[in-house]
């Protein structure tokens, strides 16, 4: 199903680009929480990087992709701005939501990020509309539904891809499956091995990708989009993936072994991309430690930015609540 598409030097270095400052985000922010800068549960995206690098980069800028509670790396790989999105996990005004979402509930609907959610398959239900919204008005736009391999056991998933393949939507769902629905492993939990293979249930296209690699991640999302685009319908997509984290910050991870964590920590996809686009000859190394501290660089102007931010005023806590 997966097209070999070309992809540019530029391209791969933008990946590299993003994944690093996501994971960077990720760190800052487990560095935050502890100081109480940063209020409720928490998420980090640290291992699972080029999925959301991957799939947002095949799609369009006015395209729409819904998050789950994991959901920063998704805003900032569909050009989610650091300060406003730090200024948002400290609850501050000059947040994307005012300092009204936070963590779980961080969005963008300026660059088509629809959302996030704490409540887990929340998000499919929403994407599917709006797969429904360009299908109705023909204007060509595709939708991601990011979600996890807990939410794949959810009604939802299940009525959302029924009715998108009856229609013909023009929606992508991406399963990353981290193995774990927060403490549960997947092997006790779902009833197949894989769950792209649940597409066929649907009458719909469904692949196996590789969750640390981000060009074939970014191949079968571009197919994907293309056949929405052309009217062919949804795409359900697993990227077998693993996060190095809990599933929240403070997690006690009773439920796997430090040796399973490690062995993953040590196929870390991030390093690895780095020594491939330097012994490639894409980016010399001294251009890639340039790029790093870039990144560093604006992160840590983000956070400063967040700091001294101020909190909404406690006069305006109704402001924008629409239901």
């Amino acid at each position: 199903m997966t097209e070999k598409i070309n992809i540019t030097n530029t391209q791969k270095i933008d990946f590299f680009k993003q994944m690093y400052t996501i994971r960077k985000f990720e760190e800052k922010v487990k560095e935050l929480l502890p100081l109480g800068l940063i209020r409720g549960a928490t998420h980090v995206y640290i291992g699972e990087e080029a999925i959301a690098v991957g799939a947002c980069s095949a799609l369009n800028k006015d395209d729409y992709i819904v998050s789950t509670h994991r959901g920063h790396g998704h805003c900032i790989a569909k050009g989610g701005r650091l300060k406003p999105m730090m200024a948002e996990l400290l609850g501050k005004e000059t947040g994307y939501c005012k300092g009204r979402g936070g963590s779980m509930h961080i969005a963008n609907v300026g660059s088509g990020m629809l959302g996030a959610s704490g409540v887990v398959a929340s998000g499919i239900p929403i994407a599917t509309g709006a797969a429904f919204s360009s299908k109705f008005l023909e204007n060509k736009k595709v939708t991601i539904s990011f979600f996890g391999d807990g939410a794949s056991n959810n009604g939802t998933f299940h009525e959302c891809l029924n009715i998108s393949s009856i229609w013909k939507l023009p929606i992508i769902f991406i399963c990353e499956n981290n193995g774990y629905a927060i403490t549960v492993p997947i092997k006790i939990s779902t009833s197949v091995k894989d769950i792209a293979t649940r597409a066929a249930g649907y009458d719909m296209a469904g692949t196996i990708v590789d969750g640390r690699d981000v060009e074939q991640i970014y191949e079968a999302v571009a197919s994907a989009a293309k056949r929405a685009r052309d009217g062919k319908g949804p795409t359900l997509i697993e990227a077998k993936t693993y996060r190095f984290e809990g599933h929240w910050i403070g997690d006690p991870q009773v439920y796997r072994t430090k040796d399973e964590v490690q062995c993953e920590i040590n196929c870390d996809h991030l390093p690895a991309y780095e020594k491939k686009l330097v012994k490639e000859n894409i980016v010399s190394a001294q251009d890639m430690e340039n790029i790093k501290k870039d990144i560093e660089n604006e992160l840590e102007e983000a956070t400063q930015f967040a700091k001294k931010s101020p909190f909404p005023d406690a006069s305006k806590v109704t402001d924008d609540i629409f239901s």
